[in-house]
């Protein structure tokens, strides 16, 4: 007996990013041997004669398969979409199932009473999610769409927002957003925020094939707590080869995202040649090339291409250039994007100076930088103050003078606040990474046969800068005097031993680890009373 065909399971419609990997399935029961057609806009799909058809998504396509026997039967499943985004799918996990995942958070609006109020959520799923959107709690009817949207906005449109993304696999929800109603015929202008802030901070010093600096030790350390005041999360270096500044500048780039502030400072050697500016590493030889260095452009680049709503990037370093033979490396431009900023200590082929002020080394860039650096003023307007300082300083009068190129499209301060709402699955990332990357080793008490306990604790000076504290807290009925010295030197590790007074430092390249021992050798403490 003939039986008829019938599709037991149909395909399904889904929303993935571009370039990923899709299997469209098909189930049916006949007579006899079943044979399969996948076709996308009515052409058949070349290869696609299997129950399951494998894709990588390129485009927003329609799909539909035929089922027929050896009888002329034939039957064809529902049309499903693949729905393909062009957008950013950082955070998708790798092992990726299907579930939902938000990659458009709505944000918090502000709208002129009668006018259009649109709030928009996407998310990728396999199969695609389902939306529904509430305010103040409760769904609203025949909201089902990845965007809300109201024609004519009234007051009583005003509340909290969320969307709830669901399918068979699981549900997400959006953050709550705060959507106000105003009467007046001028909205106020909403004032710019980040949804995070980070900095990195690069100081070289102590070359081996090159003059020595002193002013990037001070200036490094004095930027970075000012940067912390607000609200950055600062990585300070000191002394890094070339490989070294790549990795950290890698790691970086890896904490900025979509909505974030990104700044980079270097101070150190440095040059331009053909428009682009170097930094030499402490490593570089003599004479260096710009294979040997860090281009900055490089890493305003990458910045770039994590989609920050500002990037910054200050140089207190020389923009002279003696070698006319070299050539410059190639960079693909990258269509503007803006809010990119450029601050540079001197102009070009011009030298940049620091100077003795007050028993301390300091780059005169960095130390008006410093001077204006907390003021709550659009970023450019800082670095004006700052260039009118350095103008006035008799020291450096027609040899250095500050240099601003920038992109700002908004009046974005360094003092902008955060504001993580829509943003906390890339915050959390950036926590963990965060953590990981800044992990101290705990205090250790150690008991010495002859009766003397010590206590050693660890703080960080900078982020490669690891010091450690040593504190006699019990002696011996014996013990009448002692003193800790560190008797053994950890492989790699350049160290510099002090009285008990202070500290023992330990440089680690490029960031602290979270060990006790240093390198994962020990440290010895050898107690002499």
């Amino acid at each position: 007996m003939i039986r008829d065909i019938v599709i037991v399971r149909h395909p399904v419609t889904v929303c993935v990013p571009v370039n990923h990997k899709v299997t469209l399935s098909v189930r049916a029961e006949g007579s006899g041997i079943l044979n399969y057609q996948w076709f996308t806009d009515n052409e058949e799909v070349c290869g696609g004669t299997q129950a399951d058809l494998i894709i990588k998504a390129q485009k927003t396509q329609l799909y539909v398969c035929r089922v027929n026997d050896s009888f002329c039967n034939c039957v064809f499943s529902e049309w499903v979409k693949v729905k393909v985004l062009d957008i950013d799918k950082s955070g998708l996990p790798v092992q990726w199932q299907g579930e939902p995942h938000i990659a458009v958070n709505p944000k918090p609006q502000t709208v002129q009473q009668g006018a259009k109020l649109t709030l928009r959520c996407v998310a990728f799923g396999n199969p695609a999610p389902h939306y529904q959107w509430y305010r103040n709690g409760q769904p609203l009817q025949d909201k089902t769409s990845d965007t809300l949207q109201i024609d004519r906005a009234t007051a009583e449109h005003r509340g909290s927002y969320l969307c709830s993304v669901s399918n068979v696999l699981k549900e997400r929800w959006t953050e709550p957003v705060d959507v106000d109603i105003v009467q007046n015929d001028h909205l106020p202008c909403a004032a710019p925020t980040a949804t995070d802030k980070v900095a990195l901070l690069i100081g070289n010093l102590n070359y081996s094939n090159h003059p020595g600096l002193m002013a990037p030790i001070m200036d490094v350390h004095q930027l970075a707590n000012l940067l912390q005041q607000l609200g950055f999360r600062v990585v300070s270096l000191l002394d890094l080869t070339r490989e070294e500044m790549l990795a950290a500048i890698d790691k970086f780039i890896q904490l900025l995202d979509r909505g974030v502030y990104g700044l980079f400072y270097y101070a150190g050697h440095g040059y331009e040649c053909s428009g682009r500016n170097y930094l030499v590493a402490v490593d570089a030889p003599q004479p260096y090339r710009p294979e040997n260095c860090v281009c900055v452009q490089r890493v305003m680049l990458s910045m770039q291409k994590r989609q920050t709503a500002l990037s910054v990037i200050l140089l207190d370093t020389c923009r002279k250039w003696y070698n006319q033979d070299c050539i410059p490396s190639a960079i693909m431009p990258l269509g503007p994007s803006g809010n990119t900023v450029y601050g540079y200590a001197t102009c070009e082929d011009a030298e940049a100076y620091e100077v003795q002020d007050g028993g301390k080394s300091t780059g005169i860039f960095t130390k008006y930088l410093n001077k204006h650096i907390l003021q709550s003023e659009k970023v450019t307007h800082v670095l004006e103050k700052v260039s009118e300082d350095l103008g006035r300083e008799p020291l450096v009068t027609g040899k250095q003078a500050v240099e601003i190129k920038h992109t700002l499209k908004e009046p974005r301060s360094l003092a902008d606040p955060v504001r993580t709402t829509g943003h906390t699955r890339e915050l959390h990332l950036r926590d963990a990474c965060w953590r990981r990357a800044n992990a101290l080793p705990g205090k250790k008490r150690l008991m010495f046969l002859c009766g003397v306990e010590v206590e050693v604790s660890f703080s960080a000076l900078f982020s490669n800068v690891l010091v450690a504290f040593a504190t006699v807290k019990t002696t011996g009925p014996r013990t009448q005097d002692c003193s800790i010295a560190l008797s053994s030197k950890p492989v790699n590790i350049n160290f510099y031993l002090r009285t008990i007074r202070h500290p023992v430092k330990f440089y680690c390249h490029p960031y602290i680890s979270s060990w006790y021992f240093i390198g994962g050798k020990k440290v010895t403490l050898t107690l002499n009373t």
